[in-house]
């Protein structure tokens, strides 16, 4: 499993562990904490990683306690690996810029 906690990280790696987790609630908590990491190790993706887990959050208080239909797990899980995929931490200002604004009008739920 890659290790977020890698000051070099990009892209890839996120992606590359979130697609290796189960669809469920757990993910997305464990998430927001490797987000919480991330942006204590990479202060330049400080934004991204609040929007991020900001997503991610609205996503929890949707369903936490509640049962989780699997349809829409698999939707959300798809929409965020697919938001994730489409980031590139180690890209010029305007393109970090344009992958802040894509976080902030996602939502996983619609």
């Amino acid at each position: 499993m890659t290790d977020l906690q890698n000051s070099d990280l990009h892209a890839p790696d996120l992606h590359t562990w979130l697609s290796q987790q189960p669809h469920g609630l757990r993910t997305y908590r464990t998430l927001q904490e490797k987000l919480e990491t991330l942006s204590r190790h990479q202060p330049e993706q400080r934004a991204m990683c609040r929007l991020l887990s900001g997503l991610v959050g609205n996503y929890i208080e949707a369903f936490d306690e509640e049962p989780l239909p699997v349809a829409v797990a698999d939707r959300a899980y798809g929409r965020l690996l697919d938001l994730v995929t489409s980031l590139d931490l180690k890209g010029n200002p305007d393109r970090r810029l344009a992958d802040i604004n894509r976080i902030a009008s996602c939502d996983l739920l619609n």
